[in-house]
C-alpha cells in the first residue's frame, strides 16, 4: 500500500497553506497517500490540536507519519520534533502537542541541514520543515539520518482534581482533561462554574431530559452532556473553563 501521511493544523481552508505543505510532501513522495485529520484547530490551540490527533492516530495502520502543525513558536526557540513509537512517527513542533505519545516513544530533534531543505522560512515550517521530514519518513529513511537524539520534552503541567474543559464538539458536549482512570472505582462529582454534576451514564440516552451528566466518551476523557442538547450552549460552558474532580462514594 502507499504510506500515509496525516495532516492535523489550525490553517484552516481560505489560505493556501495546507496545499502548500501537500505540495510539498508529493514533490519528496509522489506515491504517498495523504489524510487530513482536521485543519480547523481553533489558531495557537494547542490541546486542542493534541486532543484530536490523539482520537485519531490509533485507527491508521503502522508506519503512518502524523505531522501537527499548531504552532504559535514558529521561529522562535522551540525545536521540531520526530517522535516515534512502535506504531508511528509524530512531526511537529516541541510545544506538548504530543504530549500523548511521549511516553511510547523516542524522540528527536530535527536538524534543517541534515534534513537538505531548501531556504526554510521562519513562519512557515510546517511547508519548509515538517513537510520534508515527514515525507523522508513516508519513503522509508530513518529519522536518525536527520535528527538529534533529545529527552528534555514540552509537557502540559499536571494539575491534579483541577482540570480543564479540553475541546467542546459540535453536539455541544464538553470533553474535559479528565480520564476513566481518574474515576476509577468511585462515583465522581465533578464541578463546573456554578454546576455540581454527580450523575455518571453509560450513554447519552440514559441521561435525564434537561440535565446535565457525566459520561466517559469514546476516546475515554470524561465529559459533560445533555441528552439530545447542547451542554456547551445551556450550561454557559466553552473551551478552557476549570472543573475540579472530587472523588463521591466508592463503587464496587
Amino acid at each position: 500500500r502507499p504510506p500515509i501521511v496525516t495532516l492535523t493544523t489550525d490553517f484552516g481552508s481560505v489560505d493556501s497553506y495546507v496545499a502548500e505543505m501537500k505540495g510539498t510532501l508529493l514533490s519528496i513522495c509522489p506515491d504517498l497517500h495523504i489524510v487530513d485529520i482536521s485543519h480547523d484547530v481553533p489558531p495557537f490551540d494547542v490541546e486542542t490540536g493534541s486532543y484530536l490527533l490523539a482520537r485519531a492516530a490509533p485507527f491508521f495502520p503502522p508506519g503512518t507519519v502524523h505531522v501537527g502543525v499548531i504552532d504559535p513558536g514558529v521561529g522562535g526557540t522551540r525545536r521540531g520534533l520526530v517522535i516515534q513509537t512502535d506504531r508511528a512517527f509524530f512531526v511537529g513542533p516541541d510545544n506538548g502537542l504530543f504530549e500523548p505519545f511521549l511516553d511510547s516513544g523516542r524522540a528527536g530533534a530535527i536538524d534543517a541541514n541534515l534534513l537538505d531543505a531548501h531556504t526554510v522560512s521562519a513562519t512557515c515550517h510546517g511547508r519548509d520543515l515538517f513537510a520534508p521530514a515527514a515525507a523522508r519518513l513516508a519513503r522509508g529513511e530513518d529519522p536518525s539520518t536527520f535528527t538529534h537524539t533529545v529527552t528534555d520534552l514540552a509537557r502540559p503541567g499536571s494539575c491534579g482534581g483541577e482540570g480543564r474543559i479540553i475541546h467542546v464538539d459540535r453536539f455541544g458536549n464538553c470533553i474535559t482533561s479528565f480520564r476513566a482512570a481518574d474515576i476509577r472505582g468511585t462515583a465522581p462529582v465533578l464541578e463546573v462554574a456554578s454546576y455540581r454534576i454527580e450523575q455518571l451514564v453509560n450513554t447519552y440516552t440514559e441521561a435525564p431530559a434537561g440535565q446535565p451528566v457525566l459520561v466517559i466518551g469514546s476516546a475515554g476523557h470524561l465529559e459533560i452532556a445533555m441528552r439530545e442538547d447542547s451542554a456547551a450552549d445551556r450550561l454557559g460552558l466553552r473551551r478552557g473553563a476549570a472543573v475540579r474532580l472530587h472523588a463521591g462514594k466508592e463503587t464496587s
